[in-house]
């Protein structure tokens, strides 16, 4: 039997009922990991908890708010609870939230797109450093976006301010936390097709038109790099922002 790269490892999921984190969900558990799943829509969340327990695996779902500190330590007491401990995160979730020009945008917009996406990397990594520290080192990765690290687009300041902070705070924590043997990165995916891009074909096709590839990625083809952060191939690597962009950061029009 070929051995997995996550056998025996327990890992935390969020914004894991669709997408890219419902896939890197599934390859986790496909590689061996027992995983805990985290997302706000609890309907979806369960069904992809339930097809990884139909093929073998082992999973757990706690629907709720990243955003919400309660929820991010239910989520690691639920690992240490049910499956022993944690050795690594792949803090997920996100949202684009309103769009629209910095100039006119509403503070309450403005906060919960930060929240979201960038508070809740915050919340969560607090609740899931002394749980890994406790099984000795582990991973954490966040996934940020090629919007803000690599590139500008109008009416999305708040999600590439934010974006761009998850590189900023993987940075920070590896230098932290790299004596303890817990390594720190962030994943920049660059144009997915997920919920979050909408359903618009004339907007997917401007977007796949900045990338190299010229055309946008599938979930999982974003899950095996975050596979290789978490996973022990990605030994040496912290405080990196890894682009799983198909060249958009790179490609010119």
């Amino acid at each position: 039997m070929p051995v997995r790269s996550l056998d025996g490892r327990v890992v935390v999921v969020t914004g894991a009922s669709a997408g890219i984190g419902a896939a890197a969900a599934r390859l986790f558990a496909a590689e061996g990991a027992a995983v805990v799943l985290s997302a706000r829509g609890a309907e979806r969340l369960h069904a992809v908890a339930e097809a990884i327990r139909a093929e073998g695996g082992r999973a757990e779902a706690l629907p709720g708010d990243v955003a919400d500190p309660a929820h991010a330590a239910a989520l690691t007491a639920l690992a240490v609870e049910r499956f022993g401990g944690l050795d690594a995160a792949f803090d997920n979730a996100g949202t684009l939230g309103a769009l629209g020009l910095v100039e006119g945008m509403a503070l309450a917009d403005w906060r919960a797109v930060i929240e979201t996406n960038l508070t809740s990397a915050f919340l969560l990594a607090q609740a899931q450093i002394p749980a890994l520290r406790a099984r000795g080192g582990g991973s954490i990765v966040f996934t940020s976006s090629f919007v803000g690290p690599c590139s500008g687009l109008a009416g999305m300041g708040a999600y590439a301010a934010a974006k761009a902070g998850l590189v900023g705070l993987a940075r920070a924590l590896a230098v932290e936390l790299g004596p303890e043997r817990i390594r720190v990165n962030a994943l920049m995916p660059g144009g997915t097709r997920t919920a979050m891009a909408g359903d618009d074909p004339g907007w997917h096709a401007q977007v796949a038109a900045m990338h190299a590839l010229k055309r946008l990625a599938e979930p999982d083809e974003i899950a095996p790099a975050a596979l290789f952060l978490l996973s022990d191939a990605g030994s040496f690597v912290t405080g990196s922002a890894l682009a799983a962009d198909g060249g958009v950061s790179v490609a010119r029009p």
